[in-house]
């Protein structure tokens, strides 16, 4: 399908702050939204967790731990894991060339050690560019990916830590010009540091349950840039996750789960302070003193700041590991991009294969680009990798 240039900044906007910020009767303050470039990394990539209201950072572990933590994945009872996931995007708005694909792994070396990656593609669909007099200047199809790796490792029973490093590359509209300045293709590279917490707790009646906490600072790394302007690159993404849950299994076909997690961006807040060029101040910062100043750099002060922290609360219900269900809420401060919403998503497995599930509700009167939108993916588990070793006993028997 097609669109007019004029959609497709409609189209940049709501992708590039997820949601506009809308000031409500009963909250007094200014619209004061943390928007970065590449926000499609901060998009939650598959069902599971988009079942859940986005949590994920102390959920049990599988192959899409690579986007919330993927410090988790040495404590994983499976040896390799891999989910391809696939998430409509503006589907309420009948687009259906907009779209965010993630494919993701894992493999264990040994018991402390992991191995792990990812790529994330994101179509804009395709665009018709015109110019200002209405002519048609071609079509161009705007796309954005990344490429992360990285490594998991125990550090004892209960505790582990994990890095990734990711290549990012954004190409919008490249070639195209703006105000005579020549529009190229953003790149950048981020780093992810994360640790997590795992106990197993011996309960009443031999039943058992599991304790989990993580922390993520995900997206620490270079600022990006679509014009060869220094002085106003953009910030990536960089976010602080922490989570906590607890798994219970009152016998051995259930078990039932709760999760929550808190994200902050760790960017700074935008203010209106230029230079004497009329350029913004904030925009000039280094990506590390951004992190450090996005603790007490919001106008509003400390208030301000609490308001920039998002939460999302979710549970999950597991029958024999065959089949799942699962409710969660998601919450933005309205004054700092007001998305808030219910989700809900279902899972079967059969042997290696998994397929999830889920749904999204909007509570606000903000639009959501997931609106009413199916998401999917496969989960594919492997307990072992390559061919079985029998023992002697085994090939008497065969």
């Amino acid at each position: 399908m097609t669109k007019r240039f004029s959609l497709f900044i409609i189209i940049l906007s709501s992708i590039h702050s997820f949601a506009y910020a809308q000031k409500s009767s009963s909250d007094v303050g200014r619209v004061n939204t943390v928007s970065t470039a590449v926000p499609f990394l901060r998009i939650t990539p598959d069902a599971r967790g988009g079942g859940m209201g986005d949590v994920g950072i102390a959920t049990s572990p599988d192959a899409s731990s690579t986007y919330y933590n993927a410090s988790k994945l040495v404590f994983s009872e499976k040896k390799m894991g891999i989910v391809l996931s696939y998430t409509p995007w503006l589907k309420n708005l009948g687009i259906s060339d907009i779209f965010l694909a993630n494919a993701a792994g894992y493999y264990k070396i040994d018991d402390l050690q992991t191995v792990h990656a990812s790529l994330r593609f994101f179509s804009l669909g395709n665009i018709t560019f015109t110019d200002y007099l209405g002519n048609i200047n071609g079509d161009y199809k705007p796309r954005e990916f990344s490429f992360d790796a990285g490594y998991s490792r125990k550090l004892s029973d209960k505790f582990s830590l994990g890095t990734s490093i990711r290549y990012i590359h954004s190409n919008l509209a490249a070639g195209q010009e703006v105000n005579s300045t020549e529009v190229k293709a953003g790149k950048a590279v981020g780093v992810d540091l994360t640790t997590s917490y795992m106990q197993e707790l011996k309960l009443k009646n031999n039943r058992k349950g599991i304790v989990s906490a993580g922390l993520a600072i995900s997206n620490i790394g270079s600022k990006i840039s679509y014009t060869d302007d220094a002085l106003n690159k953009d910030f990536i993404p960089t976010n602080l996750g922490i989570g906590a849950g607890f798994r219970f299994f009152p016998n051995d076909y259930n078990e039932i789960a709760f999760y929550v997690d808190f994200n902050k961006l760790l960017v700074p807040t935008p203010d209106t302070t230029k230079d004497d060029k009329g350029n913004f101040l904030y925009k000039q910062k280094s990506p590390i003193a951004g992190i450090f100043s996005s603790f007490g750099d919001a106008p509003g002060g400390f208030k301000e700041e609490m308001k920039e922290i998002m939460y999302s609360i979710g549970m999950e219900y597991w029958y024999d590991q065959q089949f799942g269900i699962r409710a969660g809420y998601f919450n933005e401060h309205a004054l700092k991009g007001n998305r808030k919403y219910f989700t809900a998503g279902v899972s079967v497995k059969y042997s290696v294969f998994g397929l999830d599930f889920s749904y999204l509700v909007p509570t606000s009167s903000q639009r959501n680009p997931l609106d009413n939108t199916f998401r999917f993916t496969l989960q594919f588990d492997f307990d072992k990798i390559g061919k079985k070793k029998y023992t002697e006993e085994e090939l008497n028997e065969l």
